[in-house]
């Protein structure tokens, strides 16, 4: 999974993101979801087909995985919220990972013409931060850091990640995550999985640091350290596009040889509203404008996040296009060039 080097003339691979799960949703549903206390979680339960429709949305749209609508899932909210047992929690989890599936499948017999035999997406288990489960805005600052011990945050990630592990995902994306305290025990936590690999990404306040404060660069590296035989990759994710080059720049400067692997998926640049939901539409630059300039950094790893449709997964999708030509007439110039020096 870990994307190639850039020897040569063929540029690295990049691998397609999919979008916002909720904001797509969204389109299937006809209202707007933001604001429950479960998010799109709650629509495993009420909503399954539209579950699987914005997974094949974003497969149909160029993404290269389908990240499972499990972020804001966890079994004491699906218990206080839905009123459903322990185990049924527990299935509720269960069948976010199936629906991605089934939604692969559905893709894969859609396009089966079309498709060479090595293109089968991902399917990739949302972990989302503790703070998200209580629904009080704490999840965009990590302030629960303060008042929460590693050990609680420990054990109520632990059953999730258990279950998408023995649902079988390709992939966990640890996500959104405000603090260098959840972060760090989560790539210690990822150890009582060898067999599975993730990605690390944070929330940032601004283009230096993370949701809590930190350093986005000193944690981000020391997090990989940590763990670099699972990690797949560390960035940031649902951060306004803005932030974003000037969070990545330098972090690998001294890495040449070995160098960390890059994940983006910020949201759109809007701002939310708890009164009126998401505004300064007008006033935000197109993601897919960034994405080039990204990788150039060295993000191997890119999508969207909240408020990005799946036409904007294709538009981000053209512009990695138009990257790797750049990259590979770049490479043939300089060949030639060297050849005849």
């Amino acid at each position: 999974m870990t994307p190639p080097t850039d020897e040569g003339v063929e540029p690295p691979q990049i691998i397609m993101l999919d979008g916002g799960f909720s904001t797509q949703l969204s389109c299937h549903v006809g209202h707007v979801i933001d604001g429950d206390p479960l998010w799109s979680a709650r629509f495993l339960h009420t909503h399954p087909d539209e579950v699987v429709s914005t997974h094949l949305d974003f497969l149909r749209a160029g993404a290269d995985l389908v990240i499972t609508n499990t972020y804001q899932a966890s079994l004491e909210g699906f218990e206080q919220h839905l009123g459903v047992t322990r185990d049924q929690a527990y299935e509720l989890i269960v069948r976010a990972v199936e629906l991605a599936k089934r939604a692969r499948t559905l893709y894969l017999e859609e396009y089966q013409d079309y498709l060479t035999t090595n293109h089968e997406p991902l399917v990739v288990g949302s972990v989302g931060p503790y703070g998200a489960h209580l629904h009080d805005g704490s999840e965009y600052d990590g302030s629960y850091a303060d008042t929460t011990s590693i050990q609680t945050m420990r054990d109520w990630h632990r059953p999730r990640i258990q279950t998408l592990v023995d649902a079988g995902v390709d992939l966990l994306a640890l996500e959104t995550i405000p603090c260098q305290e959840e972060a760090e025990m989560l790539c210690d936590l990822l150890r009582d999985f060898p067999n599975m690999k993730a990605w690390l990404a944070f929330s940032c306040k601004d283009n230096q640091s993370i949701a809590h404060g930190e350093s986005f660069q000193k944690v981000a590296q020391k997090c990989w350290d940590s763990n670099p035989e699972q990690l797949v990759a560390v960035g940031v994710n649902c951060c306004a596009p803005s932030y974003v080059s000037n969070l990545l720049k330098g972090i690998n400067d001294d890495r040449p040889h070995d160098p960390i692997p890059l994940i983006v998926y910020p949201n759109s640049g809007e701002k939310y509203n708890p009164q009126i939901g998401w505004i300064d539409r007008d006033k935000c630059e197109a993601v897919e404008t960034f994405i080039q300039e990204w990788l150039d950094l060295g993000v191997r790893y890119v999508g969207g996040c909240c408020r990005t449709y799946a036409a904007d997964v294709s538009r981000i999708r053209n512009q990695v296009h138009s990257w790797r030509d750049r990259r590979r007439f770049q490479a043939k110039y300089q060949a030639n060039t060297n050849a005849t020096n």
